[in-house]
């Protein structure tokens, strides 16, 4: 039986339910209960395995059950198999066996979408918008994708075989590339921007092992080149990470014997305190992070200290609100468990976690931390907790138009590129001009047979369905045809409604081909409103003291 073939695993889970479910009561009441748990949970799982009219796989029941249990809770605690071991290495170590490319599914084929500098992909001359036809003589479907970056991984020293499709080649590209040991920069950017001032710019992708020497590099570097006159710190979209690493970072900015976070868990025997523990690298310099709803956890760590000591000003929206702290346990077999073990507070005293996963859970015992209290920084400015991280000066980032987001999600620009290169070059497609390159993106498009519906047209075609079920449609059709054809007309698809935005996007790429993903940060910084609020912040030294100051 195919039972059978997990029965060592089986009966060595038994013996340890067996033994937790028979000796876990003589210790208190609490043990008592964890222990008769197991034993009635052992019980249904061996019933089943054994007595259920079809076979059952035992693993699959097991993690099925194990995600049911954890469902229960936050969704923070999650168990982590096999398959998730590399993302662990990656958080933790900053590293993996690989190519140096960031892989894609557009149009039901794998692309590559970045091509790292200076690992095997980029030397052997890999470039962006290449299609994985083959790894390794298996085919890549859609089927299989979610396995293909694991295919293109391995063991440094390993080679892997890729069969390539490009745009303007007809015959396939057949590669083989060592992998290498290749390290993620958390830094995506740190320069001087606009170049030729005095602000410096750090983007920070994530807070991952190596972030917190990325930081102090950079910072170096940087007062290297010229004096520093103010630093704009980016954080949006940047999920969080490690714990220690926010702490780090954050020591490089505030006064030695600050407190940076406390974090309390189940017991107040668990709580900790985490201190400033050095001089700050750039003390008294102007600091503005930037923030949006995808800035999280370790992120939020780090804006909450420097807010509530009032070192630096928060610009941009409001952050996602994720105030629990996890652990990453090991388990047997090459897996883990992360669970969420305490929660953290800024200096002011604040949690802001913005879900409470806590109320009304029968499984969970509420907290009153989860509340909204208002709290006061060093400079009694008031703050709040529960919800993220409020800026101090909210600047909205500008919300794409209708088309553009359907265009940015049908990889419309990034395919674009890749054929406007593989025709051009890069060199003769940077110097063309903005309206060679919309007139060049019309003709693509009506190639494409691209089509876009507006929210109204949308909200029309649902309104037409759900007249269909009614009897008097046949008497309304004639009118909803006539109502459809204005819509449309109003709704007509103008490219000269859309042409700055386009330009923008398809400038952003092609910096992207050229100068890999430190020019496509620089150019889109070039239309970034948020950006040029925080520089214009920073410039207006009375306005940026006005406002740390609470007074407003």
């Amino acid at each position: 039986m195919k039972f059978f073939k997990n029965k060592k695993v089986l009966l060595s889970l038994f013996g340890l339910l067996f033994l937790l479910g028979t000796t876990g009561y003589t210790y208190s009441d609490r043990f008592f209960e964890v222990a008769k748990a197991i034993d009635l949970f052992t019980k249904v799982y061996k019933e089943l395995a054994f007595s259920y009219v079809d076979e059952i796989n035992p693993e699959e029941m097991m993690r099925a059950g194990i995600r049911g249990m954890l469902a229960s809770i936050d969704p923070y605690t999650v168990f982590m198999d096999e398959k998730k071991q590399d993302d662990i290495d990656l958080l933790t170590n900053g590293k993996y066996g690989g190519i140096g490319v960031s892989i894609g599914m557009r149009d039901g084929k794998a692309v590559l979408l970045e091509i790292m500098d200076g690992y095997s992909a980029q030397k052997q001359g890999l470039i962006t918008g290449d299609i994985i036809n083959k790894v390794d003589g298996t085919p890549v479907t859609e089927k299989n994708f979610d396995n293909i970056s694991a295919m293109v991984k391995g063991d440094p020293g390993s080679f892997v075989k890729l069969e390539i499709l490009r745009a303007g080649t007809k015959d396939t590209l057949n590669f083989e590339l060592l992998r290498e040991e290749i390290k993620v920069k958390s830094v995506a950017y740190a320069g001087f921007y606009p170049e030729n001032s005095d602000i410096a710019y750090i983007k920070l992708t994530q807070f991952s092992r190596p972030a917190g020497e990325e930081v102090k590099n950079a910072l170096l570097e940087l007062k290297k080149q010229r004096p520093v006159a103010g630093v704009i710190f980016d954080l949006r979209n940047n999920p969080g990470g490690l714990l220690d690493i926010a702490v780090d970072i954050s020591n490089r900015f505030l006064n030695k014997g600050q407190l940076i976070v406390t974090t309390k868990g189940r017991s107040q025997e668990t709580a900790r305190k985490y201190f400033a523990t050095q001089e700050p690298m750039l003390k008294d310099v102007p600091l503005i992070l930037l923030v949006n709803e995808g800035s999280a956890s370790a992120s939020e760590i780090f804006a909450g200290a420097i807010q509530d000591h009032d070192r630096g000003l928060i610009l941009g929206e409001k952050s996602f609100g994720k105030g629990l702290v996890q652990t990453i346990a090991p388990l047997s077999y090459n897996t883990s468990l992360k669970i969420t073990t305490s929660k953290y507070f800024t200096p002011s005293g604040r949690c802001i976690q913005k879900i409470d996963y806590f109320k009304d859970n029968k499984v969970l015992a509420g907290n009153d931390s989860l509340t909204k209290n208002s709290f006061t920084t060093d400079g009694q400015r008031t703050v709040f907790s529960s919800g993220g991280i409020t800026p101090d000066t909210v600047v909205v980032e500008q919300e794409y138009p209708g088309v553009i987001r359907d265009m940015l999600a049908k990889g419309i620009f990034f395919k674009f590129v890749t054929d406007l290169i593989a025709e051009n070059g890069k060199e003769k497609s940077l110097l063309l001009t903005d309206n060679e390159l919309i007139n060049l993106l019309k003709s693509y498009i009506t190639k494409q047979n691209f089509t876009y519906k507006t929210d109204v047209e949308k909200k029309f075609d649902e309104l037409v369905d759900l007249s269909k079920k009614q009897k008097q449609y046949s008497q309304l059709t004639q009118k909803f045809l006539d109502l459809q054809s204005s819509i449309k007309k109003t709704s007509a698809f103008e490219y000269t409604d859309y042409t700055k935005e386009m330009l923008e996007e398809i400038r952003i790429e092609l910096a992207g081909r050229s100068h890999g993903n430190e020019g496509r940060v620089k150019e889109s910084l070039k239309y970034d409103g948020q950006f040029q609020s925080a520089v214009t912040l920073i410039k207006n030294q009375s306005t940026y003291k006005f406002l740390l100051s609470g007074k407003h």
